[in-house]
């Protein structure tokens, strides 16, 4: 019928069109289809050879956690050299000890005190000033050894790692304060101050103590010969 409704017909740029989507989309498709990969220009490893890897680490050396190296200090013959002798005979000590974690820092100080007596230091020539913690343990060094009484000061206490960075802060305020009291006064101050991860660890460290109190009277008589060599010099 004549009064019906025609189909609308797609026009000839449409028909180019479709015709190219039909004719040119397969053939692009199958071109990149049937394009071979580029070959690399490296061989991977065999798979024998990348289980062995693990093997090959496992024989390289490796240092051990806490390691030192071994052997003394040599002085070359022919050098005047001032040694220290941890000899605590005539020595006055202070010893300024923390009470937080008394537990671990009680122990410290009883090795502290037998460790005195064997190398020589009397009862009598050891004063023992209890302090809260260790960041006020510089504070009580500073104030034994500008008294002048003490030939060294011992500076025990123990800090243990917390799950904030408060003890970051304190162990290196009590370290450099140390340092400070000594350089300030001109009296040996010794470090035997625990910072550990836990208290296992700082129980297997109470010995530090003892190295303490030696490296305490080693300097204590290093500058005592220094005092008497500059006297006698001066005469």
């Amino acid at each position: 019928m004549s009064g019906g409704l025609e189909e609308p017909r797609l026009g000839l740029g449409d028909d180019v069109d479709e015709e190219r989507r039909e004719d040119v989309m397969p053939e692009a498709e199958t071109e990149k289809t049937e394009e071979p990969a580029p070959e690399p220009d490296w061989e991977a490893p065999p798979s024998d050879q990348a289980e062995e890897l693990p093997a090959e680490e496992d024989e390289l050396p490796r240092l051990h956690a806490g390691e030192h190296a071994a052997g003394g200090l040599q002085i070359p013959e022919g050098y005047g050299v001032i040694e220290g002798e941890p000899n605590g005979a005539r020595r006055s000590v202070g010893v300024v000890v923390g009470r937080f974690n008394g537990a671990l820092t009680g122990e410290l100080l009883t090795t502290a005190l037998d460790e005195l007596e064997r190398t020589g230091v009397g009862r009598e020539a050891v004063t023992v000033v209890p302090v809260p913690g260790a960041f006020e343990l510089p504070l009580a060094a500073m104030a034994l050894a500008k008294t002048r009484r003490y030939s060294c000061i011992v500076a025990l206490g123990a800090i243990v790692r917390g799950e904030t960075p408060h003890f970051e802060y304190i162990a290196s305020e009590a370290a450099s304060g140390l340092q400070l009291a000594g350089l300030e006064t001109g009296v040996p101050v010794a470090f035997g101050v625990l910072t550990v991860e836990n208290e296992q660890q700082a129980r297997e460290r109470i010995g530090k103590a003892a190295e303490a109190v030696r490296t305490a009277l080693e300097m204590a008589d290093v500058f005592a010969q220094l005092r008497a060599a500059a006297g006698a010099a001066a005469q």
